[in-house]
């Protein structure tokens, strides 16, 4: 295993479940910090781009850099989702919610991708569904906010979107896919808010500081160490190891915000994640004559 990319990769996943513990400390709209944060991160990722001598080569794939550009467009607008289930139902439940877009992905590859629907990908769908129910249940009872779950899981589904157009994109990789993808982000988001609210905002001295840690360094830093090292590990230790993230972020969000789950929402919780990792990483076993 090459350890470089394996340490650069954990961090980038702690970096991103640290995502919501930081928003929570600046005192803008959810639109406003996403705003910002796209805008230093895809200032970083152009600079680190063309400084490490990276060359454009979208130019020449007209057809993948359309989907790459819608992708970039889903990616804007679920952030935009996740910040405003965030700041409305904490940091934890969105996250669950959010982490739903990688389930909505794998039940649609057989129809997108022509993928085999295999009995464990069927059970992990219906586990992360129950979870779902479980998780919010109190918000259908007039308890809960129910635009902060529609954020939640609209952000799960524009993500979902985000990944399958951006598997379209098969030529245009590493750090220039990601480099193109969160500055279309960033440009779709400043599009939204001019049209909103336009860009005049107050900023409070005690969030300039939570501004440029996630802005520089969990989306600019983050998505170059998550891009950059994930081509170099084994495809099973990018998966394994991915629901690091989530699981970071519901732990970040007891230990920082003391935010609370009821015992319903645990066991939906648990459904959530097992039922994510049954679907992606139990794999049906192959001939010895199969290859990674």
């Amino acid at each position: 295993m090459n350890n470089k990319a394996f340490f650069k990769y954990i961090f980038a996943l702690l970096l991103f479940g640290s995502n919501g513990i930081v928003a929570s400390f600046i005192d803008l709209s959810s639109q406003n910090i996403v705003l910002l944060r796209t805008l230093m991160g895809s200032i970083l990722l152009i600079a680190i781009f063309f400084i490490s001598g990276g060359k454009l080569t979208f130019y020449k794939h007209k057809k993948q850099f359309l989907f790459l550009s819608v992708s970039g467009i889903a990616m804007g607008t679920s952030w935009m989702f996740l910040y405003e289930a965030y700041a409305r139902i904490g940091v934890s439940i969105a996250s669950l919610l959010y982490y739903c877009g990688p389930v909505i992905v794998m039940a649609l590859s057989p129809l997108l991708f022509k993928e085999r629907l295999t009995v464990n990908k069927v059970l992990g769908f219906l586990a992360v569904v129950v979870g779902v129910v479980l998780i919010n249940g109190n918000a259908f009872d007039g308890k809960g906010d129910l635009f902060g779950i529609a954020c939640g899981l609209l952000s799960a589904v524009m993500y979902a979107f985000m990944v399958i157009c951006n598997k379209k994109a098969k030529d245009i990789v590493g750090l220039e896919n990601s480099t193109l993808q969160l500055t279309i982000a960033f440009l779709t988001v400043a599009i939204f808010v001019g049209l909103k609210q336009g860009y005049a905002m107050q900023i409070a001295p005690t969030s300039i500081v939570p501004i440029l840690i996630l802005g520089l360094l969990n989306t600019g830093i983050g998505c170059y160490f998550y891009f950059s090292s994930i081509g170099k590990l084994k495809v099973q230790t990018v998966a394994i190891c991915g629901y690091l993230e989530l699981l970071s972020a519901v732990l970040f969000s007891v230990v920082f915000l003391k935010e609370t789950m009821l015992p319903l929402q645990i066991i939906g919780a648990v459904l959530i994640i097992g039922g994510a990792m049954i679907g992606e990483l139990v794999k049906p076993k192959r001939t010895k004559s199969s290859t990674q």
